[in-house]
């Protein structure tokens, strides 16, 4: 599961009806710290600046996850798990957002009979071109089928126009950028004491060309029946198969394969479909037109002994020490999204990690506790790397790396691998950021390098999954494509050039974070900026509401804070604003507190911690990580793609531009989003003249 929902959200919070709730409210205080942390490239051709924030003041419950725009109506739609709801915000003027209503699903009826409950929970949303929108609604039991909601995103009041039913958990959904389909990936996770453990879908929904609900009729399911044994289709080798109810001895499944396979996250190039298993380590190929699962393959592993692809694997070690050690990473993202050049399509995906922590079954140990618990030992040339300052703490799966006999662990397997990557759409690696994620966190942060998000502390994830990277997005900016990944824990945006693929370059990385301000310590998130970046939506300049400036939208969890940055092209110095709007480049400043403690809180998903509960205290969360580069031990590179159109991977798009509208917005308001934005230029040149210093 991609997102750090604890379950007792999942479990009680309610949606209430697609309707207005909420009357137009002010925009809420706070969101854009005094110094933003800024780290770039000598030579950044754009620059990252935080100038708008919208807060919901719920703190680490999920309150602003999924986050998508409508150009049409310059609105943005957040996913509120925590309420269970969508909140609609008026970015028309962005620097300060404006709630206008909560879209929400109770009561709705469905095409196929049922009725939405009020329990039931908000998973994603989307919106189409022409403004229809759409909500993925798990049912209250997760493991039931669930729903997809749709609206007009254009409405004055977010009134249902229908739903259909789909399968067990819909997690993620996307519409395809043709308009034509709409894709549910229904991750169909276990019950915690896996009595019961759906199978995992993706659902293809034939939507027609009028902003209206399909019927049931039009619900297909691409499902993995065909790759049970007996099936038409072979399961690859090194498509991870463990840990359902056979295992945690609930039941012999009739289709093991497809209760295992979890799809998390969809991408589209072309009339294919790409889906994540995340937990698999592989990705499923969907064949749109005929709703089948055409071809599934593995991502393999990364070796972090390589060079370049090195990790800091310990939260007990002193300081910051990335470097080879014999770990195998699984790439395992989550957020994934597409773009392509020369016509050449590519997947771009964020390496997160995650792991199967339930009460009926657990994969997760740390390496010092093998040999443990009735778990085999590591074998005798690891044996020496189990102290703490060494791999003790690392989380590793024991699902994974035993020898032969199994007598001992000769390969140890970390939860992703600290990085993004860059994809042929046959499955082959083109490019990795290898190391770069820890090494710029550490360069940016050296007080609060690999910290927790509720917490502000040094190393506090580095037994883990690092940085862990959680979503992507695409976006064209002038000439050139770039990719924005967001950083769950330690929080921030990485920007690189991907113009080519195989060259993808490092571009800047900012971070609207008060490290100052530990909200696990009492601190006021209000103070803190963002925490836990899940969701981004990138919007292209000629849909944005700032003419000819492309923005970024990122919805943090655990802060509740949904922020608008400005992407403003630079000159060829990397100094200055060439978009020609007000705003600027941002500012640069380190960490502040000395942040020494570690600890970190469980995996997302509802998943458990899965600490030992030795060594003072210091708890570490499920999963972990690991980093990696380009070429070392995976699979042969791809095209050197260069230059090039992308495409921005957002669904919807549609034009804009032109003056901004008369919102009815109050002079006080206006002044205030005029001061924002004078304070935000007034940064973006003092952080470039301290880069050119």
């Amino acid at each position: 599961m991609s997102r750090s929902r604890p379950s007792t959200v999942r479990a009680a919070v309610a949606v209430s009806g697609l309707a207005l709730v909420g009357a137009l409210a002010l925009p809420a205080s706070a969101g854009i710290v005094d110094e933003p942390v800024v780290h770039s490239a000598p030579d950044a051709a754009v620059a990252l600046t935080p100038f708008g924030t919208y807060e919901t003041g719920i703190v680490d419950e999920g309150a602003a996850e999924i986050v998508t725009y409508d150009a049409g109506s310059q609105r943005l739609f957040v996913v509120n798990a925590a309420q269970a709801i969508v909140e609609v915000l008026d970015v028309s003027d962005p620097a300060a957002p404006v709630k206008l209503f909560d879209l929400s699903t109770a009561g709705t009826t469905s095409a196929d009979g049922s009725t939405v409950p009020a329990d039931g929970v908000a998973n994603s949303v989307d919106v189409r071109a022409d403004g229809l929108g759409a909500v993925a609604v798990e049912a209250p039991a997760k493991t039931d089928a669930g729903w997809v909601v749709f609206f007009d995103a254009r409405s004055d009041d977010g009134a249902a126009l229908g739903a259909v039913r789909v399968g067990s958990q819909p997690d993620m959904l996307t519409f395809t950028p043709d308009g034509a389909h709409l894709l549910v990936a229904n991750e169909g996770e276990p019950a915690e004491d896996y009595s019961v453990d759906p199978e995992g879908s993706i659902a293809v929904i034939a939507v027609g060309d009028e902003v209206a609900a399909p019927a049931q009729e039009a619900v297909a399911t691409a499902g993995f029946h065909e790759f049970e044994v007996g099936g038409s289709m072979t399961l690859p080798e090194g498509v991870r198969i463990y840990g359902g109810r056979e295992d945690a001895g609930t039941g012999t499944p009739e289709f093991p394969v497809s209760e295992n396979l979890e799809p998390e996250y969809i991408a589209v190039d072309g009339g294919l479909a790409y889906a994540v298993l995340q937990e698999a380590n592989a990705v499923a190929v969907v064949d749109i037109a005929t709703a089948t699962v055409t071809e599934i393959w593995p991502l393999g592993v990364k070796d972090h002994a390589a060079e370049g692809n090195g990790l800091d694997p310990s939260d007990r070690d002193g300081g910051i020490a990335i470097g080879p050690w014999p770990v195998l990473g699984m790439y395992q993202p989550d957020g994934m999204d597409a773009y392509s050049v020369d016509g050449q399509g590519y997947l771009v995906t964020a390496n997160e990690g995650d792991s199967r922590d339930w009460d009926g079954f657990s994969e997760v140990a740390r390496v010092k506790d093998l040999g443990d618990d009735d778990l085999p030992p590591v074998c005798e040339d690891l044996a020496e790397l189990t102290a703490d300052e060494a791999l003790g703490r690392l989380n590793i799966t024991t699902a994974d790396g035993l020898s032969e006999d199994a007598g001992c662990y000769e390969a140890l397997y970390a939860y992703g691998a600290r990085s993004f990557s860059i994809w042929s759409t046959a499955g082959e690696l083109v490019f990795d950021s290898g190391q770069e994620f820890e090494e710029i966190t550490a360069a940016a942060l050296p007080e609060f390098f690999n910290s927790n998000h509720s917490e502000s502390n040094f190393e506090g994830r580095s037994d883990d999954k690092g940085p862990e990277p959680e979503g992507v997005v695409v976006g064209q900016v002038g000439e050139r494509t770039y990719a924005f990944i967001g950083f769950e824990r330690v929080g921030g945006v990485a920007v690189y050039d991907i113009t080519s693929p195989a060259d993808a370059a490092f571009v800047t990385y900012v971070n609207n974070r008060d490290f100052s301000v530990s909200v696990e310590d009492g601190g006021d998130v209000a103070q803190a900026g963002d925490l836990g970046p899940e969701g981004l939506a990138f919007i292209p300049a000629d849909a944005s509401p700032v003419p000819g400036t492309a923005l970024l939208a990122v919805g943090s969890e655990v802060s509740g804070t949904t922020t608008l940055y400005r992407i403003d092209e630079l000159d060829d110095d990397g100094n200055g604003d060439e978009s020609g709007d007000e705003g600027g480049n941002g500012d640069e400043s380190g960490g502040d507190d000395d942040g020494d403690g570690d600890e970190s809180g469980g995996d997302e998903g509802g998943n458990g911690g899965s600490d030992d509960g030795t060594d003072d205290g210091g708890v570490s969360g499920t999963d972990d990580g690991d980093a990696g580069n380009p070429d070392d031990g995976t699979d042969g590179g791809a095209d050197d793609g260069t230059d090039g159109g992308a495409d921005d991977g957002t669904d919807g798009g549609a034009s804009g531009g032109g003056e901004l509208p008369d919102t009815g917005t109050s002079s006080t308001l206006l002044l205030m989003a005029a001061v924002t934005l004078l304070l935000a230029g007034a940064l973006g040149m003092a952080a470039a003249a301290r880069r050119t210093a």
